[in-house]
Formats: C-alpha cells, structure tokens, sequence
C-alpha cells in the first residue's frame, strides 16, 4: 500500500514540475508586457542596480511600473590651482528612476542646492555663489542582459536643461549619450565600463565642443552586505586649451533591504584638471 502511494506521489511530481518550471519561465519570458501602468509583480524584480556611487552608469533598468529613489545626502568638491582655492556644496541632489517599459526607464536629475566659494588668493578675492542648479533628463534603453546573463549594455541619450540661478552656470541646452557596458568575472568580481560623448557649450560662447568620457569600475563583495568598488575616470574635452581630467575613486556600499543601500565614497583626482578631492554619501532605495 506504502509502495502504491509512493508511485502514485511520484507519477504525480513528474508531471507537476515540469508544468510549473514552464510557467515560471513563461512568466519571466513574458515580462515585456508589464508597463508603466501595469507592474512588475514583486516576485520578478530584478536584483536592486544602482546609478550610484560610482560615476560609471549601469546599464540595468529599473522594473516597469517602479520608481528609484537615488541621492547624495551632500557632497563636497575641493580643488586648488595656482593659488586659487575652490569648494563646492552640493546637498541633497537627487535622481528619479522611473521604469517605463521592462527594458527602458526614464531618469529625471535635480540638483537641489548648490554653494561655490571661490579664494583667488594672488588676486586676494573671494567670491561666493549660491542657488540651485541644473536639470538633466535621461532615458536607458537595455539591449541585452537586463533580465540575466554574463554581460549588459544599454544606450542611455541624456539632455540637461539651463534651470541653475545665482549666476552658477551660464550655458544653453546640452546634451549627450552614454554607452554602459557590465560582465561579470570570475572571483565575484563585477566590472562596469562605459564611454560616452557629451556636446556642452564653450566657456567662451558660441559654439560646442565635445567632451569624451570613458571609464572602468570593479566591484566585489567584502563581507555580508557590505561592498566596494574602485574606478578609473578619463575625460577628454575638444576644447582649446583644455587638459585631460582623470580620476581615481573609491567607495563601499551596503545593503540594508532588498530595496535600500546605503553608500558613501571619495572620487581622487590624479591629474592637473580634475578637481583634487571629491566625497560624498548617499542612499538609494526601491518602491
């Protein structure tokens, strides 16, 4: 009798297994039909990808019908050249992702408020400017490895709109697009690329010039929740006189929830042209 049943549990698990594996792929499959209006159900997010802190862009999307929440708390950019010491504030700017479709997101940029203080010691000056500052538009459109896989890449076009007062910026519409790149490597090690051209007003006026980013981040877990990452940053603007800015950046984030991390860093500039210290700290969560 024990024998009968057993057979019959069996006979019944074989053909039940293979039913619901389908399903479940069927509805991983099928994810291109959850939109802005209708969402992803909770059991298919994805693992929470992030925007931040690193300055390399993930090529990942927010789920469609969820939004991203992306903050620094503050940051501070310090710098020195030829006497003149500059510092900037920058509290509370802030990113909302928002997903669209299941491969494409829409990403809003506000920076909340900005303070600059400026010491031109040989000319002994100082100058300070406050206000808020400008608004950038972007939308990430995942080609390939949103929902699984070694490698992803997205195209991610931006434009950022002149919205800044207090006389902190002076310049037109400008825009770009940006190509994020990620593998993931042996040793549970994620390496992130990116390269992208930004089309940004001369300091001069008139024309545009073009500025040429590219840059190349690792990121491994150190222990539990607890994770970092070091990066390599290049700019290259086409502008007359402009120097190469490069930096060296460092920072750990950590995961509280499945849908909350916690972050901070210090971007180090190792060239002329890049600004000598920039660090930050900020959150990040998921609704």
């Amino acid at each position: 009798m024990k024998e009968n049943a057993f057979w019959r549990f069996s006979i019944l698990l074989g053909l039940i297994t293979p039913v619901a594996l389908t399903d479940a792929a069927d509805e991983l499959e099928n994810k291109s039909r959850y939109n802005l209006f209708n969402s992803t159900p909770a059991n298919l997010l994805r693992e929470l990808a992030t925007d931040r802190p690193d300055k390399t862009e993930g090529p990942t999307t927010v789920d469609a019908g969820h939004c991203q929440f992306e903050m620094d708390f503050a940051t501070f950019t310090y710098d020195r050249t030829d006497g003149v010491r500059t510092k900037n504030w920058n509290i509370v700017p802030f990113n909302i992702r928002v997903g669209l479709l299941n491969t494409v997101e829409l990403s809003l940029i506000f920076e909340s408020y900005l303070r600059e203080a400026i010491d031109d010691r040989p000319a002994r000056t100082t100058s300070i400017l406050s206000g808020i500052g400008d608004f950038t538009m972007r939308l990430k459109i995942n080609l390939w490895g949103d929902d699984g896989g070694q490698t992803a890449f997205a195209l991610f076009p931006f434009v950022k709109f002149p919205t800044s007062t207090g006389g902190l910026r002076d310049a037109p519409v400008e825009g770009g697009a940006i190509f994020p790149f990620s593998i993931k490597l042996p040793a549970k090690i994620d390496m992130g690329m990116e390269t992208g051209v930004s089309f940004l007003r001369n300091e001069s006026g008139g024309n545009y010039h073009q500025e040429f980013v590219n840059s190349v981040t690792f990121t491994r877990e150190i222990i539990g929740k607890l994770s970092g990452y070091c990066e390599f940053f290049s700019g290259v603007i086409t502008e007359h006189d402009s120097d190469w800015i490069a930096t060296v950046d460092l920072g750990v984030t950590y995961a509280l929830t499945e849908n909350l991390q916690l972050d901070c860093g210090c971007n180090i500039g190792v060239t002329r042209a890049a600004d000598d210290i920039n660090a930050f700290s900020g959150i990040s969560v998921r609704f």
